[in-house]
């Protein structure tokens, strides 16, 4: 015990912690990080100096015809994976298969263009899980009460 609490001094002295949003210190903590994640994995060591190692962004647009946004999908693919951050269908477009287009197109070109293997999504309960399933996505995790009340999914698709 005594040893414990002469540790806890020591790191108490040794560091001084700050809080609050510097996108310098961010950078270099998201530097540091790879460097160690890439020394302790051959898999992201592999990806060193490749095309899959950059997330490259992926973005899809369904326009009206006076020219809006109807709805969109937001994604990136990184690793042969296409992530879908964002999809959205304005409410005067929806149950038309336009988000589904969107969806199918983001897939195509990761798939075809990025040679990407597997695409994820993470979608709470009230938005689209079964939309997701309906196109193929596998749920792996469900997280309760993220946020509080809401449960998110995360979904997962072999593309090709």
């Amino acid at each position: 015990m005594q040893n414990w609490l002469a540790c806890a001094f020591m790191v108490r002295r040794m560091f001084r912690i700050e809080t609050g949003v510097d996108k310098q210190r961010r950078d270099l903590l998201h530097f540091r990080l790879r460097e160690a994640n890439a020394a302790a994995s051959a898999e992201l060591r592999s990806l060193r100096g490749t095309p899959e190692e950059r997330e490259v962004p992926l973005q899809v647009w369904a326009l009206d015809e006076s020219g809006e946004i109807a709805g969109g999908l937001d994604g990136h693919t990184w690793a042969t994976w296409l992530h879908v951050n964002l999809l959205w269908v304005d409410d005067r477009h929806r149950a038309k298969g336009l988000g589904s287009r969107l969806l199918t197109e983001a897939e195509r070109i990761a798939h075809e263009d990025r040679a990407c293997r597997g695409a994820r999504v993470e979608t709470w309960d009230f938005q689209a899980p079964g939309f997701y399933r309906q196109h193929g996505y596998d749920l792996v995790c469900v997280i309760p009460d993220y946020p509080p009340g809401i449960k998110e999914f995360t979904l997962t698709k072999r593309l090709g």
